[in-house]
């Protein structure tokens, strides 16, 4: 797809596994600020960092850290920006990327065995959930120390992909085969609620990849998996999670994208085509990226938005949280991607996309 004036690519050197806005409260002399996870296959051995970049110019890092092995997470909070690996590490970065002030927490028997590719922060704590099952709350303690809380330990048998925190002491997760948990800390670390989620084409079980939780309504989750499927998860209706893309509209499968959906994230910029009902039940807009390199926004009953059409996967999205008409994207032929929308086509084009 060409670039167009709302759409810039900036490219790198090296392959872009995930790309983060970084909270205005970081200050630079450059402007908006961006951290990305990089991977450089090339050199030997191979090289993974975090970059700190300026959106003027992001093909020309202002920092960098390193990484023992490849990120599989990256998150941005206010304060610090954290990664974690594919050997169970998790790194913990002041937004001033302050390196002497950086805290790593080294992957094996007391943490991760093996990548960790859910993590999230919520307010003075992150959660962490990987491939070996486990599941840990990492926070601060009384002496300034990092404290790890082992929540649940699956031994093997589950296998972890995507967590987000809901509110200080609820968070969700979903990984391999065992669709998303609702899990409550008031309740002994215990999951509270569980949802096998939704498959089309005779598949049963799928891989969630990605859950976003809407940000006023703690209730609702949405979840992107393998085959192109997305879903909402209502806690008021547990078992009755609602098709978004994947089995698709009118129970027919019509999926936004027929690969894995690596990331879904609510968007607070596009505006529902129905106002009065989003005050309630309706699943507000959604934007969601792919292996094949689709970026769209889908809405509960309505024909998806296609936002990009790329030639090759993109990884990661992220919309800024002071400016959220603007999208940064990590395109996999080692590029950033900036979309700038316009919020009166974006509307017009869903209301005149709506299903009969």
């Amino acid at each position: 797809m060409a670039d167009t004036p709302s759409f810039r690519r900036h490219p790198l050197a090296s392959s872009i596994d995930f790309v983060r806005w970084l909270p205005s409260s970081a200050t630079s002399h450059s402007g908006r600020l961006l951290a990305a996870a990089v991977h450089d296959p090339s050199s030997a051995p191979a090289t993974s960092r975090i970059h700190l970049l300026a959106l003027t110019e992001p093909g020309n890092p202002l920092v960098s850290l390193s990484l023992p092995t490849r990120a599989t997470a990256l998150r941005c909070s206010p304060s610090v920006i954290a990664a974690s690996t594919s050997s169970g590490s998790l790194h913990l970065l002041p937004s001033s990327f302050d390196s002497d002030a950086a805290v790593a927490i080294s992957g094996g028997a007391g943490f991760h065995v093996g990548p960790v590719r859910g993590l999230d922060c919520g307010g003075e704590e992150w959660v962490t959930a990987g491939e070996d099952g486990r599941v840990h709350v990492v926070g601060g303690g009384a002496d300034g120390r990092v404290v790890v809380t082992r929540v649940w330990d699956g031994k093997g048998m589950s296998g972890y992909e995507a967590a987000r925190w809901a509110s200080p002491a609820e968070f969700a997760t979903g990984g391999a085969g065992c669709g998303v948990q609702w899990w409550d800390r008031r309740k002994g670390h215990a999951v509270v609620a569980q949802c096998n989620g939704i498959w089309g084409r005779g598949i049963v079980t799928g891989m969630v990849h990605s859950v976003d939780i809407h940000p006023s309504r703690k209730h609702i989750c949405v979840v992107g998996g393998s085959s192109g499927t997305i879903f909402a998860w209502d806690l008021r209706w547990p078992q009755q999670p609602i098709a978004l893309s994947g089995i698709g509209l009118n129970g027919m499968y019509e999926p936004v994208c027929e690969s894995e959906v690596w990331e879904v994230l609510f968007d607070t910029y596009t505006q529902s085509s129905d106002i009065i009902s989003s005050a309630s039940t309706r699943i507000l807009p959604v934007m969601m990226c792919s292996e094949d390199g689709v970026l769209a926004i889908v809405e509960q009953d309505e024909r998806p938005l296609e936002l990009l059409a790329e030639a090759c996967a993109i990884n990661s999205i992220d919309i800024d949280p002071q400016n959220p008409s603007d999208v940064v994207c990590a395109l996999e032929w080692e590029s950033i991607g900036v979309l700038a929308r316009d919020r009166r086509a974006a509307a017009y084009e869903l209301r005149t996309e709506k299903v009969p």
